[in-house]
């Protein structure tokens, strides 16, 4: 996880540093904040995981893959170099097949991580985790087939707005 923090951290620095190497992109750097946003919930997420009682080594090899897929979507939406590309623009939607199928992915893997905390804690996220996965991955799976810009700065301020409002309604009633 904090490697993948570190990334984009990293990355975003180097446009205050270097504001004239390659123009940032609006609805990347969203996506940028909306990964960051899903890293810091994950991490929040993952307190969930003291209720496991037992442990085998292949839940915590599942935990690692889980955390390598937040990693390899830092460095697909934030990576060290674009010079091949004319800005973050090109860069974003020339790998724009790449990041939403790893996003999907992350989406499908993250209902295995819920089911390794328990059915009760499964059942505690009601209706809407399941259509929520659902719809996410749909939208991923839509997203690698459309490059409408418009569609794009949409669908992004869309999963910043559902995640802010799903992690403030999971742990902000005390």
């Amino acid at each position: 996880m904090g490697l993948s923090i570190t990334q984009l951290l990293k990355n975003s620095v180097k446009l205050i540093d270097h504001p004239g190497r390659k123009k940032p992109y609006t609805v990347h750097l969203l996506w940028v904040f909306y990964i960051f946003l899903l890293l810091i919930h994950f991490w929040w997420w993952e307190i969930h995981l003291k209720a496991v009682t037992v442990w085998l080594f292949s839940k915590y090899l599942f935990i690692v893959f889980y955390i390598i897929l937040y990693y390899i979507l830092c460095v697909l939406i934030f990576p060290d170099d674009i010079s091949e590309y004319e800005n973050f623009e090109a860069y974003f939607y020339s790998r724009k097949k790449w990041f939403f199928s790893f996003l999907a992915v992350s989406f499908a893997v993250d209902v295995i991580d819920t089911l390794l905390k328990g059915k009760d804690y499964a059942e505690s996220l009601n209706w809407e985790y399941p259509v929520r996965n659902i719809v996410h991955i749909i939208l991923c799976l839509v997203a690698i087939r459309v490059s409408n810009k418009r569609f794009h700065a949409i669908l992004v301020i869309l999963f910043i707005l559902y995640e802010l409002s799903w992690i403030l309604r999971l742990y902000n009633n005390s």
